[in-house]
């Protein structure tokens, strides 16, 4: 295996990106190369521990056992008159021939996400708090399935039971069997799972201040919806409403969720509102939340335009000590500073980027520039404009009555987004035919010349006014990671749509998923500092091709040995396991087992 870098340029800049390729022998002598691992950007210290490890992983292969080395501790039972006298001398043998494979099940993904839950100390905290059912039902291990499952390969709890278990290790991993989904188990846990939730806040905000030294001094607070696919009705108090869709759903009733991370993407609270809940009424209750919860700290909040009040922001500045903040400004605020703002020089924080600072009032506005940030948006503009220009164009040469145009166009507005204002429609009366002069359109070039002003350019406020504006770029860029946590918890965790009708289960639906995205986050942590440029989704992938298989061996006496095996990884996921300092348990031990009636006599098994 080697290092393989590609170079593209884009925006007149190079980017370098890297894989890992190996080199395989096929028919007639050639040599054809396959693609490993794919690792994006990084930088040239990654570069070199990637290096470093695809040597050590192959000098560690170039020393395994030859075939014929395999091949002599290998014993076979001998057939005929003279394999049955020897039999009785030796003792019972395993006969290879009739060797039988069953229940091929996924293991690797499975094993994989109990090592990150056992690395947060998930399995003691709710071992501790979950106690055992009144018939056994170790109600820690349910949950730990549905937190692997929502990981692994995110579904319906009812999936779980009838499909999903069956086919993977889960119950040789957790020493159980199918009775721990039982599909009214996979719906009580449910129930015993919300009381537990400002617990495992704390708990783990402290086992990633252990693991990787994670810091909670810069908070960033968004919220998002996710949408049901239920009957809408419901009591006056449920939290199951109509309101804004982040999901373009607003014919489903919805949640809201709250989201406090850090910049590395840790989560450390969520709180689950009802679905009309307006973001500017929310972080009153959440600062008082986070500091009854972890006490009172000197904490930055990051959060985008909409959710602050200048209410709230006057009371954050006003607290003892003061809470710190910065925050994005709706568009009527840069309109009404615009004319002051122009007559300030640019500053350079960076290559790219400029900032003009206003101090008023005791806070800090900072009016930001990225030059690549106007490329994309301008680019996007024109994009947007010039096909909705091209629509209109072919709409004016169409035979359509005048609801039919209004459809039309209401369909080009949905498609073209903000560059739809960006254009003046002059549309036929309710009884006028639809001609070139009564249907007519141009760019508001006002409207232009204002949109191409501010595209790339976003203005901030601060009671920070002592950070230099470099610093305070840095942390607004920050925000991108709250909208990642979002990405991952609707993409990857597969966190919408939600089926359950009991509001508590809703909730503990949320939970699962919630615990589930702590999973996701460690293994992404750790990916970034043992092997950078995988994601989470293309390590789980590459360790599910590891199966588990039953080999069942039959005696010549009747009974059968049968051995649970894993597949041995390829080497791609050899070099992973080296990277990331994994190594896979030893294989469980064989079981023999005997048909009913079968008389026990003192033989030996011998196993090869």
């Amino acid at each position: 295996m080697f290092l393989r870098c590609i170079t593209r340029k884009k925006n007149g800049k190079e980017h370098y990106y890297w894989s890992i390729v190996e080199n395989r022998r096929v028919a007639r002598g050639r040599v054809v190369q396959r693609h490993v691992l794919y690792l994006g950007e990084i930088n040239a210290l990654q570069e070199k521990g990637w290096q470093r490890g695809i040597e050590i992983f192959e000098d560690a292969d170039s020393q395994s056992s030859s075939p014929a080395a395999l091949l002599a501790q290998t014993q076979f039972c001998l057939g005929g008159e003279e394999g049955a006298r020897r039999e009785e001398a030796q003792g019972v043998r395993i006969v290879v021939s009739q060797m039988e494979l069953h229940r091929p099940r996924q293991w690797g993904a499975c094993w994989l996400a109990i090592e990150l839950y056992g690395l947060l100390g998930l399995d003691e905290f709710f071992a501790q708090r979950l106690a055992r059912g009144r018939k056994g039902t170790r109600w820690d291990l349910v949950l730990q399935t549905l937190c692997a499952y929502r990981l692994i390969d995110p579904g319906s709890e009812w999936r779980l039971h009838r499909q999903w278990f069956d086919q993977s290790a889960m119950a040789d991993l957790l020493g159980e069997d199918f009775s721990l989904v039982e599909i009214h188990k996979l719906y009580e846990c449910h129930e015993r799972l919300l009381a537990h939730k400002n617990a495992l806040f704390s708990h783990l905000q402290e086992r990633w201040k252990d693991l990787f030294n994670a810091r909670f001094d810069v908070l960033l607070y968004d919220l998002t919806s996710t949408y049901f696919e239920s009957n809408p009705v419901f009591g006056e108090n449920d939290k199951r409403k109509f309101g804004y869709s982040r999901d373009k759903r607003s014919d489903c009733v919805q949640v809201v969720i709250a989201l406090v991370v850090t910049p590395e993407g840790f989560p450390i609270a969520y709180e689950v509102l009802a679905g009309h809940t307006s973001d500017k009424t929310t972080l009153r209750g959440f600062l008082k939340k986070i500091e009854e919860q972890y006490g009172k700290a000197d904490r930055i909040w990051l959060m985008d335009r909409g959710i602050p009040t200048e209410e709230v922001l006057a009371e954050m500045r006003a607290s003892d000590p003061p809470i710190k903040y910065l925050v994005g400004t709706p568009k009527g605020r840069l309109s009404a500073l615009e004319a002051v703002l122009a007559e300030l020089p640019w500053e350079k924080v960076r290559e790219g980027v400029e900032v003009k600072l206003l101090p008023k009032e005791g806070e800090l506005y900072v009016f930001a520039q990225s030059r690549d940030r106007i490329h994309k948006e301008r680019g996007m503009r024109r994009r947007a404009l010039r096909k909705l220009l091209a629509r209109l164009g072919q709409l004016r040469k169409m035979k359509l009555k005048r609801d039919q145009l209004l459809v039309k166009i209401g369909e080009a507005k949905a498609e073209a987004g903000r560059a739809f204002a960006l254009v003046d429609i002059q549309l036929p009366g309710p009884r006028q035919a639809l001609t070139p002069e009564s249907f007519r359109f141009a760019i508001n070039r006002q409207k232009l010349r204002l949109a191409y002003r501010r595209e790339g350019r976003y203005l901030l406020r601060s009671n920070l006014c002592e950070q230099a504006p470099a610093r305070l770029w840095e942390l607004y860029m920050q925000l991108a990671q709250i909208e990642e946590a979002f990405r991952n918890l609707k993409g990857d965790l597969a966190i919408r749509p939600i089926f359950h009708q009991r509001e508590e289960r809703i909730e503990a639906h949320i939970f699962i998923s919630f615990v589930a995205y702590c999973l996701h986050v460690t293994l992404t942590r750790r990916l970034r500092d043992l092997a950078p440029g995988l994601t989470p989704r293309a390590v789980l992938e590459k360790f599910a091709a590891v199966q588990m298989i039953d080999v069942h061996l039959p005696t010549s006496d009747g009974r059968k040995v049968v051995m649970s095996r894993y597949t041995q990884p390829e080497a791609e996921l050899k070099l992973l396991l080296n990277q990331l300092k994994l190594e896979l348990p030893e294989q469980a031990p064989p079981r023999i087992t005997a048909p009913a009636g079968w008389a026990a006599k003192a033989v030996v098994v011998q196993t090869f």
